[in-house]
C-alpha cells in the first residue's frame, strides 16, 4: 500500500515540475548568499589592507601635527560576519557591516552605508530563508490540498472507507509520503549550502535547521487541518491560499505598521539636528562653556588648558564631544525606542509561525535590528577608546611618529546568537500541536 501511494505520487507531473522550481529557488538563494558573504569578506580584506595605507598615506603630509592628522585618520570597526548570514540575509545588505570613523563627531558618522539601488532593496534578495518562509508553504499546499478530495472526486473514498481498518491511517500515509518529499527536498538543499557557504557543523546550523524544520510541520499541520473540513479541491485550495497570503503577507504588514506607528522614531531627525547644531553653533560662542562642558565629561583632562591662540585642537576636539553630548538624550530615546520595535515583532511572531520562523533566522544569522543596534553600541565604546588614546598625544602637540602606528587593525563586533532552543521552538510546536488536536477532533466526529 505505502509503495503504491509513493509511485502515485512521484507520477505525478504537477509534484515534480513543483519540486523542480522549489529546488532552482533554493539554489539561486543559496548561490545569492554566497555572492553576499564574498561581498562583505571582499570589503573586510580591502578596508584592512586599505587602513594601513591611509594611515600611511596621512603620516607623510601631516606628521607634525597630530591635531590635523587625526582629523583626517579613520579607522576600521567590522560587524563580524557567520557563514550562516548566507542562509538569511536579513538586514546586513542594507545595514553597514563596516564602520570607518574617526575620532571627531561620532552621531555624524553612526549611520554611514554604501549607496544601493532603491529598486533593488524593494525587491529584496532571494535567499534560502525566503524559499523557506514563503515557498516551501506553497509547496506543502500543492501537494496536500487534495489529500482526501480527490478520493471523493473519484468515488474510491467510499471504496476505501469499507476495505480499509483505519481510512484516516491511508490519509496519514498518504501524508507522510508528501513530507518526506519535501523534507528530502530541504535536506538537500541544505547539505548544498553548507559547502557552499562554508558554514561549520555547529549548534548555529543545527538551530536552523530544527526551526526550519518545525516551520514546515507546522504548514503540514494548516493542510491537514484544511483537508478535514472534508471540502472540494476547489475549496480546499481557496482556503489553504487564503491562509498563505495572510500568514505570509497581511499579518506581517499589519504587525509592521502597528509597531511602526506605536513606536515613532522622530528622535532620529532630532538627533541629526541637535548633533550638527552642537558643534557648528560654538564656532560663534564663548569658548570657555564648551571647556568646561568638556572638563566635566572628562575630568582627567582638566590638567590641559585652553591655550591662548585664536585656534586650538584642544577647544575644537572638545566642541566636537560637545556635539555628541546635546545629541544624547535623543540618541538614547532612538536606541530604545528601535530596542522596543525589536522585542515587540519577537513577541507578537510568538502567535504569527511566519514572521517567528523570519525574525529568528535573521537573529541566528546575525542580520537583525538587534544585532545592528549592538554593533553601534559596540561603535561607540571603540570610539571612545581611541579618543582616550590619542586626546593626550593631540593636547601635548606631540609628534605623529612617537606613536606606533602599525598596531592600528580593524577591531571586530562579534555577537553570539540566542539559542534558547525553546523560544525557537515551543511556539511553532505549540501551534502545530492545537492544529492535530482539532485534525483529531473533525476526523473523529466524521467517523463517529
Amino acid at each position: 500500500m505505502l509503495f503504491l501511494l509513493i509511485k502515485n505520487f512521484i507520477s505525478s507531473r504537477v509534484v515534480l515540475t513543483g519540486m523542480l522550481i522549489v529546488l532552482l529557488a533554493g539554489l539561486i538563494g543559496i548561490y545569492n548568499g554566497k555572492r553576499h558573504l564574498e561581498r562583505l569578506q571582499a570589503s573586510i580584506e580591502q578596508t584592512a589592507h586599505f587602513q594601513q595605507e591611509h594611515i600611511g598615506r596621512n603620516i607623510q603630509y601631516h606628521n607634525k601635527d597630530m591635531g590635523l592628522l587625526l582629523y583626517y585618520l579613520r579607522f576600521a570597526y567590522i560587524n563580524q560576519v557567520n557563514p550562516v548570514n548566507g542562509l538569511s540575509i536579513g538586514q546586513r545588505d542594507v545595514n553597514s557591516s563596516i564602520q570607518f570613523i574617526n575620532i571627531r563627531n561620532l552621531e555624524a558618522q553612526k549611520y554611514d552605508t554604501d549607496l544601493y539601488n532603491p529598486v533593488n532593496l524593494l525587491a529584496g534578495n532571494l535567499d534560502l530563508g525566503f524559499v523557506l518562509v514563503y515557498l516551501f508553504p506553497l509547496l506543502i499546499v500543492a501537494v496536500t490540498y487534495n489529500l482526501l478530495s480527490e478520493e471523493k472526486e473519484g468515488g474510491t473514498w467510499p471504496l476505501l472507507a469499507v476495505q480499509s481498518h483505519s481510512p484516516v491511517r491511508v490519509l496519514l500515509q498518504k501524508l507522510a509520503v508528501r513530507a518526506m518529499a519535501i523534507f528530502a527536498l530541504l535536506a538537500l538543499l541544505f547539505c548544498i549550502a553548507v559547502p557552499v557557504l562554508s558554514i561549520p557543523i555547529n549548534q548555529l546550523l543545527l538551530a536552523v535547521i530544527g526551526l526550519s524544520v518545525f516551520y514546515l510541520l507546522f504548514w503540514f499541520a494548516v493542510c491537514f487541518w484544511v483537508v478535514s473540513w472534508k471540502r472540494s479541491s476547489a475549496g480546499n485550495a481557496a482556503s489553504l491560499l487564503t491562509v498563505w497570503v495572510l500568514l505570509t503577507f497581511i499579518l506581517p504588514a499589519g504587525i509592521n505598521n502597528y509597531i511602526t506607528a506605536k513606536y515613532p522614531v522622530p528622535e532620529a531627525l532630532a538627533t541629526t539636528v541637535e548633533q550638527r547644531e552642537g558643534y557648528h553653533a560654538k564656532w560663534d560662542q564663548d569658548k570657555r562653556p564648551t571647556m568646561e562642558s568638556f572638563y566635566a565629561h572628562y575630568p582627567q583632562f582638566r590638567k590641559y588648558p585652553l591655550p591662548d591662540k585664536q585656534f586650538s585642537w584642544l577647544w575644537y576636539y572638545a566642541m566636537q564631544q560637545g556635539g555628541d553630548d546635546d545629541a544624547r538624550e535623543q540618541v538614547a530615546e532612538m536606541k530604545s525606542k528601535l530596542r522596543q520595535r525589536a522585542a515587540a515583532s519577537k513577541r507578537i511572531g510568538l502567535l504569527v509561525p511566519t514572521l517567528h520562523t523570519q525574525l529568528h533566522l535573521n537573529t541566528l544569522g546575525q542580520a537583525d535590528l538587534e544585532n545592528h543596534l549592538g554593533f553601534l553600541d559596540s561603535t561607540e565604546r571603540f570610539h571612545e577608546r581611541l579618543r582616550l588614546h590619542f586626546y593626550p598625544s593631540i593636547f601635548e602637540e606631540r609628534e605623529a611618529r612617537a606613536e606606533n602606528w602599525s598596531r592600528f587593525q580593524p577591531e571586530y563586533f562579534t555577537e553570539n546568537p540566542d539559542l534558547d532552543r525553546m523560544a525557537l521552538y515551543l511556539p511553532l510546536v505549540l501551534i502545530t500541536g492545537v492544529l492535530v488536536a482539532l485534525c483529531w477532533f473533525n476526523f473523529r466526529r466524521v467517523m463517529n
